[in-house]
């Protein structure tokens, strides 16, 4: 079955090439040139993928970002983008991007991005394991996914827990940020270690006091990151 998907770019160019191209690789392709045309075609459609580049005119691609997040929490989004600074790209999956392509991209790069996020959101991840753990204040439960600190639930999405699970499973040693990757987010992330970054980030806002000064999620430079409980701080 053709999966649908929804291009949003300014180039007329590139949408008529990159709607071809993607046609030929069994896809169906509604293209538009702006973000409001986006936003109002998903009012009445339910594509499969958005493909949303970043410089728009008016609205750009991150503030419709938000606005799909808002709107259309669970379809994937793959932002677009010429801007090499990795504030963009980060920025991007602050928001809440499922992956992003850099410009200019071949055509298989964007395919093999396309159906690997594709097949990640339409697997839910898996929880690491079902053995739930108790490590001082913090609570995690795989079976039911739920996190509770200091007996108050958590609300942290399926990546979050994953990250937090791995991380307190191996208290107090040291995760590399390789193997985050590869055990949360799979083979398909490797050389992205900005979306551990990202998620890291999130975590501490959840469960630190002073997320700029974390105690509970230590950073072991060069390497990755450690959870040490409140009371076996060092």
């Amino acid at each position: 079955m053709s999966r649908t998907l929804l291009l949003v770019d300014d180039d007329a160019l590139l949408r008529r090439s990159l709607g071809f191209n993607l046609e030929r690789a069994g896809y169906k392709v509604h293209a538009v040139a702006t973000a409001e045309d986006a936003l109002a075609w998903l009012k009445i459609n339910q594509p499969d993928l958005v493909l949303l580049d970043i410089t728009l005119p008016e609205m750009d691609g991150l503030e419709a970002l938000r606005i799909l997040r808002r709107e259309w929490p669970s379809l994937p989004v793959i932002l677009l983008t010429a801007r090499r600074r990795e504030l963009d790209e980060i920025l991007g999956l602050e928001l809440g991007a499922d992956d992003y392509v850099t410009k200019p991209f071949d055509i298989d790069v964007l395919v093999a991005h396309i159906k690997a996020v594709l097949r990640r959101t339409e697997s839910p991840p898996q929880p690491i394991s079902l053995k739930p753990i108790t490590l001082g204040d913090l609570m995690l439960d795989p079976q039911t996914r739920q996190a509770t600190l200091r007996g108050t639930p958590l609300s942290l999405s399926p990546r979050e827990f994953d990250v937090l699970y791995l991380l307190v499973s191996h208290s107090p040693q040291v995760v590399s940020t390789e193997d985050l990757l590869t055990q949360v987010w799979g083979s398909e992330f490797e050389g992205q270690p900005q979306v551990v970054y990202v998620h890291i980030r999130w975590l501490r806002e959840k469960i630190e006091s002073d997320p700029n000064h974390p105690e509970r999620i230590l950073t072991v430079r060069g390497v990755g990151y450690r959870y040490v409980p409140l009371e076996n701080r060092t």
